[in-house]
Parts: C-alpha cells; sequence; structure tokens
C-alpha cells in the first residue's frame, strides 16, 4: 500500500481507532517508523482537508454533486453552480461507499451567518468545526453573488455570464483543479456536461447513439462504459463499467 493511500486510509477511522492503532505499535522498535506516520498523518490532515472528495455521474442530468471532505467525517455537497445541497457527518467513511448519499447531523461546532451580516451571506452556515466557509457577497459579480467562494483555504471561481451559455454560472476552477464544460455549439445530447476535471477527461454518448443511452456517460479518463441497447434486455443498465472510479485523487460515482 503506497504511504498516501495507507495515511488516507488511517485518517479516514474514527478517532479511537486511529488511538489504538498508534498504541498498540508504538514500543522500542517502532518508535521511529510510528513518529513518521503521525507526522505524515498531520502533514496529510491538511492536505485532505477541504479537499474534492468525489464527484457524481447521474445518468443523463450528467455532474450534479461535487462533494467536499472536511474534518472529522463530515461532507459537503454542493452542485455545479456553487450552492450547497446538504451537509452533514458520513458515517460510512472508512468502512464502505456511501452509496445513498445519506449524511447524519454533524454534533460539532457549527455558527450560521447573522442577519447583520451581507445580505448575500445571511443564514448561509458559516463554520463546520473549524472549517470556515466564504460566499460572494451581494456587492460582487452579479453572476457570483450567494455562491460558495471558499471552503476552508480552498478557493472557486464560476464562468461569468458573458461566457458560452451552456455553462456559465457553473464553477470554473476548485482549488488548482479547472472544470471544463461541453458548450452549446456541441452535441445536443452532451452540451453543458463536464468536459474535463484537471487532466481527467470525460466523454458522453451523443445524440445519434441508441436512445437507451444517449446522452449518458461513455468514458471517464481511461475507463469505459458501455450499456445494453433498446432492443436488449435490462434496456439502458450498465453492461460494462465500474461504479467507483478513483483517478488523479478524486472519486467519480456514476449512478446509471
Amino acid at each position: 500500500m503506497q504511504i498516501k493511500t495507507f495515511l488516507r486510509w488511517v485518517w479516514q477511522q474514527p478517532l479511537v481507532f486511529k488511538i489504538h492503532y498508534i498504541c498498540e505499535r508504538t514500543n522500542a522498535d517502532h518508535m521511529k517508523k510510528m513518529g513518521l506516520i503521525i507526522a505524515g498523518l498531520f502533514l496529510f490532515a491538511g492536505s485532505y482537508s477541504q479537499s474534492i472528495s468525489k464527484i457524481t455521474v447521474a445518468g443523463t442530468t450528467g455532474v450534479n454533486i461535487i462533494s467536499f471532505g472536511l474534518d472529522e467525517n463530515v461532507q459537503v455537497y454542493v452542485t455545479k453552480e456553487g450552492y450547497i445541497n446538504k451537509w452533514g457527518f458520513d458515517k460510512f467513511i472508512g468502512y464502505t461507499e456511501n452509496y445513498a448519499g445519506t449524511l447524519e447531523p454533524y454534533v460539532g461546532r457549527v455558527e450560521y451567518y447573522s442577519q447583520n451580516d451581507d445580505e448575500a451571506l445571511r443564514g448561509k452556515v458559516k463554520y463546520i468545526g473549524k472549517t470556515l466557509l466564504n460566499y460572494y457577497a451581494s456587492y460582487e459579480n452579479d453572476a457570483l453573488r450567494g455562491k460558495l467562494k471558499s471552503i476552508g483555504s480552498t478557493n472557486l471561481d464560476y464562468y461569468l455570464s458573458y461566457e458560452n451559455e451552456a455553462y456559465r454560472g457553473n464553477i470554473k476552477t476548485i482549488g488548482q483543479n479547472t472544470f471544463t464544460w461541453y458548450s452549446s455549439f456541441e452535441n445536443e445530447a452532451f452540451r453543458g456536461k463536464l468536459k474535463s476535471v484537471g487532466p481527467t477527461n470525460l466523454v458522453w454518448y451523443g445524440s445519434f447513439e441508441d436512445k437507451a443511452f444517449r446522452g449518458r456517460i461513455k468514458s471517464i479518463d481511461r475507463y469505459s462504459y458501455t450499456y445494453y441497447s433498446s432492443l436488449e434486455q435490462y434496456s439502458g443498465s450498465v453492461k460494462t463499467g465500474s461504479q467507483l472510479l478513483n483517478i488523479n485523487g478524486i472519486k467519480y460515482f456514476v449512478i446509471n
């Protein structure tokens, strides 16, 4: 197991497990090794916090949710337009995948913007644990008002109103990751859908394909998807392709 994968696995475990794991292995022969692991955990915590944890690709709809992982197994689900869909504690982290997207109430520190704050921020969640969430204020660009501006140290930027109509208002960057979307000049089955995230390309079946899978995801990076045709049993169901991929540090969850 690579050290980064190992640290991610340990960090995602409950606090009691992490303490038990470290104590069980801390003896004279392992002190030096465990010291490196503990240091790595703290360094990794900073890089893991506020990172993109998962992008959900849903049938012909395209990408509808981008999930951010915070400390303490908290997930924030954000739409492609930069609004929070929901957030909460993900009890499945470290055990299995949260296929249903079910989140539980977070019992730690939670603060909201008050009526004394800018009108575009009022009532929105401000702190989840130690993570500050910031939003574009009412005096900023009209196309940005009320959208997420940052989650912790991770900044979000958007395509503005003068850009192509198929993706204006959509997320443009999250941290170092650039998002591109298919324009209104491209095939109608995938115009406005996600085209790339950093170096990862997404390809969709066009309108000329079988009606059972036109507009659905065709490939993510080098991983392909095929579907049963309209003439087959299980028409439209996935024939080949993984529901969950991990590419360049981001999980892609495909719902078809």
